[in-house]
C-alpha cells in the first residue's frame, strides 16, 4: 500500500480506501471493505475498471502492445521456447532447466492417452455434433475417470490433474475432429513433439506411415505459446469463477471451454474466413473496403478490444503465416491472395491507421489454420487446446492464495420494491 482515497458522500467523509502498486500496471483501490464500512457497493459492468484477483501470471499493457507471460516478452517466447516449456513456465514462474524440461515433457508426453471408456461417450454424439459441444463434454467428463487427483487441498493431487490435462486436452480434441469426420482414432505418439502429435492423431491415416511437417509443427507450436495465456480474459475468469466453489480442476476447465465458445471470445478467427467467403474476390476488396467505413459491412480480424495499438502477438503471427504458405505452395491460393491483399490495402489506407485498425493474431492465425487443413469448426477447439496451460495455472494459483473467497459479484437492484401477493381471482 502506498497512499489512500477518500470517499466523500455529500460532502461527508465516509471511509478512507487504500492504494495498492503492482509490479507492473495502473494502481488499484482496494475496496473489500467499502460495502462494511460504507454500506455501498461499486457498480462497473463487464468489469472493465475492476481488478477480481491478484496475479504474478500474465501482464498486458494494451496501450503499448505489451503481453508478459511471467515477465517474459511475447516475442521472445515464440521466437525461443516451445509450447511445453512455456506450459512449464506458466505453472511454475521459472523456465526450467534442462533436466526438469526433460521431466516435465516426458511426464506429458506419457499423460496423452485417454481411459478407454472415455472413447464410448463419442457414441452418444451425432457425427454432425460441433466439436466444441463434444469438448465441454468430454473434459469435464475426466473426473469421472481419474478420482484419484480430485482433492484440490492436496498440492501433489493438483499438479496431477494439470499434468492429465495438458497432455489429454489435444487427444481429445483430436478425437472430437476425427469423429466427426468418421474417421479411427489415432492413439498418441510418445516419440514426437506435443505439436507433431498433435497432427498426428489429427491427420494420419492407420494404412500408412504420418511425417508431421517441421516447418507446420513449429507454426501451430507457435500459435499454441501465442494463445497459452492472455490475463483475465471471460473464461479465464469463469475458470476462477467456477473454481472458487471448489469444483474439481476438470469441472473448471469445462466451464472455461463452455465460456470461449461463445462468438464474441473464442470465435474471431473463424470470423475472418467466413469475411474471405464473403468477399469472395479480390475485385470486390475495395467495395467491401467502402462498406467497412460505411459500416455496412464488419472488418474481421483487425483491431483488438485490449490492444489499442499493435496486438504484439500479430507481428510474429504475421511472419508465420507467410512460412507456412510459402512450406505449402499456396501463396497463389485465391483466398490467401484474397487474404493478402486485404492485409495490403488495411495498413496502407488512413482510414484504418489513424483508428489503429491493424491486423490482429486471430487473422494471421485463421489463414494459417486454414493452410494446415483444420476445418473452420476447429478453430475454436486449437484455441481451447492452447488455452488449457493458462486456465489450469490461473487455477492453480487461486487454489493455492490463502485470501481465496468464493466469488460472489453484487449488483445494482432496479426492480420492484416490495408488494404483497394477491389471490389470483383478485388480481
Amino acid at each position: 500500500m502506498s497512499d489512500s482515497v477518500k470517499l466523500v458522500k455529500n460532502n461527508q467523509e465516509l471511509i478512507d480506501l487504500p492504494v495498492l502498486q503492482g509490479t507492473l500496471g495502473p494502481d488499484v483501490i482496494d475496496i473489500r471493505t467499502l460495502n462494511a464500512k460504507a454500506g455501498m457497493f461499486t457498480l462497473d459492468p463487464g468489469f472493465l475498471s475492476t481488478a477480481s484477483c491478484e496475479s504474478k501470471i500474465t501482464f498486458i499493457d494494451g496501450d503499448k502492445g505489451l503481453l508478459y507471460y511471467r515477465g517474459y516478452p511475447i516475442e521472445q517466447l515464440a521466437e525461443h521456447s516451445d509450447y511445453l516449456e512455456v506450459c512449464y513456465l506458466l505453472i511454475n514462474g521459472e523456465l526450467p532447466t534442462k533436466e526438469q524440461k526433460d521431466q516435465f515433457v516426458d511426464i506429458i508426453s506419457h499423460h496423452s492417452m485417454v481411459h478407454e471408456q472415455l472413447t464410448w461417450f463419442f457414441r452418444g454424439f451425432r457425427r454432425d455434433a460441433h466439436p466444441m459441444a463434444m469438448m465441454v463434454g468430454v473434459v469435464g467428463a475426466l473426473s469421472a475417470f481419474y478420482q484419484d487427483s480430485l482433492d484440490i487441498t492436496n498440492p501433489r493431487h493438483r499438479q496431477i490433474a494439470m499434468d492429465r490435462l495438458i497432455a489429454k486436452v489435444p487427444t481429445i480434441a483430436a478425437m472430437c475432429y476425427r469423429y466427426s469426420i468418421g474417421a479411427p482414432f489415432n492413439f498418441p505418439q510418445n516419440k514426437l513433439s506435443y505439436s507433431e502429435n498433435f497432427l498426428h492423431m489429427m491427420f494420419a491415416s492407420p494404412c500408412e506411415e504420418y511425417k508431421p511437417n517441421p516447418v507446420i509443427a513449429k507454426a501451430l507450436d507457435r500459435i499454441f505459446i501465442l494463445h497459452a495465456d492472455h490475463e483475465q480474459n471471460a473464461s479465464t475468469s469463469t475458470v476462477r469463477l467456477a473454481g472458487s466453489s471448489g469444483a474439481n480442476p476438470f469441472a473448471c476447465i469445462s466451464s472455461g471451454i463452455a465460456c470461449l465458445w461463445g462468438p464474441a471470445h473464442g470465435g474471431a478467427n473463424e470470423a475472418v474466413l467466413k469475411m474471405l467467403d464473403e468477399i469472395g474476390d479480390e475485385s470486390n476488396i475495395e467495395a467491401f473496403i467502402e462498406g467497412v467505413k460505411n459500416r455496412t459491412h464488419r472488418l474481421m480480424g483487425f483491431g483488438h478490444r485490449v490492444y489499442k495499438n499493435m496486438d504484439p502477438r500479430a507481428a510474429i503471427m504475421r511472419t508465420t503465416c507467410y512460412e507456412v504458405l510459402s512450406e505449402l505452395g499456396l501463396q497463389d491460393d485465391p483466398k490467401f491472395k484474397l487474404a493478402m491483399k486485404l492485409e495490403e490495402i488495411a495498413l496502407q489506407d488512413p482510414y484504418f491507421t489513424e483508428r489503429k485498425l491493424y491486423p490482429n493474431v486471430d487473422f494471421y492465425s485463421g489463414i494459417v489454420l486454414s493452410a494446415i487443413g483444420i476445418p473452420v469448426s476447429m478453430f475454436t477447439v486449437i484455441f481451447a487446446l492452447a488455452r488449457t496451460v493458462g486456465w489450469i495455472s490461473h487455477w492453480a494459483e487461486m487454489i493455492s492464495d490463502p485470501q481465496q473467497k468464493i466469488g460472489r459479484p453484487r449488483q445494482l437492484y432496479t426492480g420492484s420494491k416490495r408488494r404483497d401477493f394477491v389471490q389470483v381471482d383478485k388480481r
